[in-house]
């Protein structure tokens, strides 16, 4: 069986994109319903094999498709993406289906409310599909942390389709959906959207609201878009953005004109465009041979299409895989208290014999799982009495240096570049057991977060070592996400055009 998108093909919906299918349900050639049951069908026939999905809701996607059909019919577009189906990482909550984090501790939990995300996708008359496979609570890269089995990469069913969103990638991937939503805490859009030859968007903080997204690490944590080209992630980018007054850290700042840039950049054309090259982000030990190759032939790429190519140096990049990692866990330890069997979701061992205490200890020992756990101890150690100014407040001034590197390389660059991932998606089961392996997988994307700014990942091609999909990371300055799309549709045209 085909798992991946083999090309375009007229009779099969599936295969189109989110931007050719708005056109067509739009002028009333194709319905909602129609593209919608197709992909349903989609997912039926081949998510057996690949676990992208968590839940799929059959009954509402048509209900919300039909609807659109309707609005259409009396001459009402709700947005440019109306009647496009999508599929929503199992991280967002829904009123209509289970929000579980891909975690037992909430298995089979239905919020109250919608998260704004929700919200916006469901006013923009976009029919949610489903929810997507993640590793739990997001806290993981390689989706093999979800309590409920592993998602299987559609270019090679043995390995990771990454992660934490390894489940919204490989949907796309699969064709399963034309459209996606993610969340990247340290990479969990970008790294996924390389591993699967898909465009991943991690929007500058603070642009996509948080409310309704269960918490990983607040500082760290943002939704954002993914597709299969540019284009439809700008135009899905442009749904979820804008500022939410249920957001503290949301941003005032009006969004960034991504769909304009992004079809700007289709004409390849970079003249005038200045791409800094990351010295740290590109260390020949920490790369598959395969990548680095693929990544060269990209930055040759872009210099022929017009862009001039810098070298930039940030040298406390060095140092942002150890200072993530006590940021994140710390804020992991405070955000998942609120899981205590007491309130909502699991409770264990409640038979009337036990004190609270001993409820809330069974409960966690049961309903997370052993990477939630690890992260948990970490955080909590490194936040005790004698510890706390040695190990977080250390990471936060690091994290602070790393800001001010970005800062000094936007002077005098558009963008920078760097490979998404430094391998090709590993098999699962390979680094399981290596939780510190598992974590140098995010090399290259978690400096964007721990800074604020944004960041994209678009296929670069496939490495010659292995035949499977490599990313090129193009990231931005802080509000400047129109940048990555400019670039990143100029390179995905560039590489069109090259019969790529």
């Amino acid at each position: 069986m085909q798992y991946t998108i083999a090309g375009r093909d007229d009779s099969d919906l599936t295969t189109w994109t989110a931007a050719e299918l708005a056109e067509k349900i739009h002028a009333g050639e194709v319905s909602s319903v129609d593209a919608t049951r197709a992909h349903l069908d989609r997912i039926s026939g081949v998510d057996g094999d690949v676990h992208a999905f968590l839940h799929v809701g059959e009954d509402e996607a048509l209900a919300a498709a039909e609807a659109v059909d309707r609005d259409i019919a009396a001459g009402t577009v709700a947005s440019p993406l109306a009647g496009v189906p999508l599929a929503l990482k199992d991280v967002f909550t829904t009123t209509d289906a289970p929000t579980t984090c891909a975690s037992k501790m909430l298995e089979g939990y239905m919020s109250p409310y919608d998260a704004t995300v929700t919200r916006k996708l469901r006013e923009a008359g976009i029919p949610i599909l489903g929810k997507t496979n993640m590793d739990e609570f997001a806290m993981g890269s390689s989706t093999e942390n979800s309590a409920y089995g592993p998602t299987h990469n559609p270019w090679d069913l043995d390995r990771t389709a990454g992660g934490s969103g390894g489940g919204s990638s490989a949907a796309l991937a699969a064709g399963m959906a034309p459209l996606a939503i993610g969340t990247d805490t340290g990479g969990s859009i970008r790294q996924p959207a390389a591993l699967t030859a898909t465009v991943g968007v991690k929007p500058t903080y603070g642009t996509v609201s948080r409310y309704g997204l269960v918490a990983c690490a607040s500082s760290l944590d943002q939704g954002g878009p993914t597709a299969r080209t540019v284009l439809d992630t700008a135009l899905l980018h442009e749904v979820i953005a804008g500022h939410d007054p249920h957001d503290a850290t949301s941003s005032r700042r009006p969004v960034a004109p991504v769909v304009e840039a992004a079809r700007q950049g289709a004409s390849g054309d970079l003249s005038g465009v200045t791409v800094g090259v990351v010295r740290q982000l590109e260390k020949a030990e920490a790369f598959q041979p395969g990548v680095l190759d693929t990544y060269r032939d990209n930055l040759r790429q872009l210099q022929e299409q017009g862009a001039e190519i810098v070298e930039v140096d940030c040298p406390n990049f060095e140092h942002a895989l150890s200072a993530y990692y006590l940021i994140l866990p710390c804020e992991v330890s405070s955000n998942l208290a609120r899981f205590d069997g007491m309130r909502y979701g699991a409770r264990k061992g409640d038979d009337g014999s036990r004190s609270a205490d001993e409820v809330m200890s069974l409960t966690r020992a049961e309903g997370f799982g052993p990477e939630v756990k690890r992260r948990i101890i970490l955080g909590t150690y490194a936040l005790s009495v004698g510890y706390y100014d040695a190990y977080y407040l250390q990471a936060q001034r690091v994290r602070n240096l790393i800001a001010q590197d970005f800062a000094a390389a936007f002077r005098t660059c558009d963008v920078l570049v760097s490979p998404t991932t430094p391998t090709t998606a590993f098999r699962l089961g390979e680094k399981v057991d290596d939780p510190l392996s598992m974590y140098m997988f995010d090399l290259c994307t978690l400096p964007l977060n721990l800074a604020g700014v944004c960041g994209m990942s678009v296929p670069g091609g496939l490495a010659g070592d292995t035949g499977l999909p490599t990313g090129l990371q193009i990231m931005g300055p802080a509000h400047g996400d129109d940048r990555l799309y400019r670039v990143g549709a100029a390179f995905e045209a560039g590489r069109a055009a090259a019969g790529a």
